[in-house]
């Protein structure tokens, strides 16, 4: 076993800590370790929580949170910012939000800037928050800015998927648009002691009564105020029925194999996109010249570069290296 899968199996928190930068940094000895540590997995509730800036997410983790720990249970918490374009910095503004857990030995808080990466972040993420579950966290939050491609990927790794919204920020067509209104499992009307929030959950019942009007689970409505402590327990509780729900009816299990699938062809997409740009940082390219004249389209170009790269593997399977492969131009 990996050293660091043995010590997160004794829910050693600073290994924990180490074995999540190996997996943000891409170490070689990342697949060695989530190979151990899968089988330890599969016992935590993933929680994701998203909607558009400005909504309260964090400050709502923050005080659910507060309100898991009073109940005795751990929680990890995974909160993606999105980073600068400018000056390639995220402010991760969840660790200032949230300063008061840190040193609460039942709750782990990492925060992910997005670096410009949709996929990377995605896997990444995902593979974080098995980490958390190893560990032996009981609840784990996944918190994520916008409600973008990138979010709704990361969204299908958790369990119960919460939409938190604010009244007066017309956010509803906007979630509508983004399709995430058919993977959310309950939905947050945050900062309820505004006004618009009597047409804001109009809104949300009509959008609800189009999408979800022969579902089996209809997403609940809950208010919240954050600031104030309000709903957190209704909160709780319509999580916790949520995830009965999804246990008993399956679709917990489903969820689980269609992302387990998802995650096999991601690790597959990325380890051989890592071996063939490997293999053509070693070679001359001459296929860029000829892209660049004319003479081969890219589309060809990249068809030749796969098939040139799973000849080689294929070759050097049955131990015929050398002269014997055939090069990107044909010859040989």
């Amino acid at each position: 076993m990996h050293p660091l899968a043995e010590r997160i199996s004794n829910q050693d928190e600073r290994a924990l800590a180490k074995a999540i930068s190996t997996v943000e940094n891409d170490s070689e000895e990342k697949l060695e370790l989530l190979k151990d540590i899968h089988p330890m997995t599969g016992r935590a509730h993933y929680i994701g929580m998203t909607g558009s800036p400005g909504a309260g997410k964090s400050s709502l983790v923050n005080r659910l949170i507060t309100y898991l720990r009073k109940q005795g249970l751990t929680v990890g918490v995974v909160a993606v910012d999105p980073t600068s374009p400018f000056s390639g910095g995220a402010l991760l503004g969840d660790r200032v939000r949230m300063a008061e857990h840190f040193t609460d030995p039942g709750v782990f808080i990492r925060s992910m800037g997005t670096r410009g990466s949709l996929g990377g972040l995605s896997r990444t993420t995902k593979e974080t928050v098995r980490l958390m579950d190893a560990f032996g966290f009981d609840v784990i939050l996944i918190e994520t800015v916008g409600v973008g491609q990138s979010e709704l990927d990361i969204m299908k790794i958790a369990d119960t998927i919460a939409v938190v919204l604010n009244p007066g920020s017309g956010d509803v067509v906007q979630v509508f648009k983004a399709g995430i209104m058919e993977i959310a499992d309950l939905f947050v009307v945050n900062k309820a002691d505004l006004s618009g929030v009597p047409k804001l959950l109009a809104e949300l019942e009509s959008m609800l009564d189009i999408v979800k009007h022969d579902a089996p689970w209809r997403p609940p409505i809950v208010k919240t105020v954050s600031v104030r402590n309000e709903g957190l327990e209704e909160l709780w509780e319509k999580m916790q029925e949520h995830f009965a729900y999804s246990k008993k009816s399956g679709e917990r299990e489903a969820r689980r194999k269609t992302s387990l699938e998802r995650e096999v062809i991601e690790v597959v997409h990325a380890e051989m996109m890592k071996k063939l740009v490997e293999q053509e940082e070693s070679r001359d390219k001459s296929w860029i010249e000829e892209v660049t004249s004319g003479s081969v389209d890219p589309y060809s170009a990249a068809v030749r570069l796969l098939e040139d790269y799973v000849g080689r593997q294929s070759l050097r399977g049955r131990g015929w290296e050398g002269e014997k492969e055939r090069s990107f131009d044909g010859e040989g």
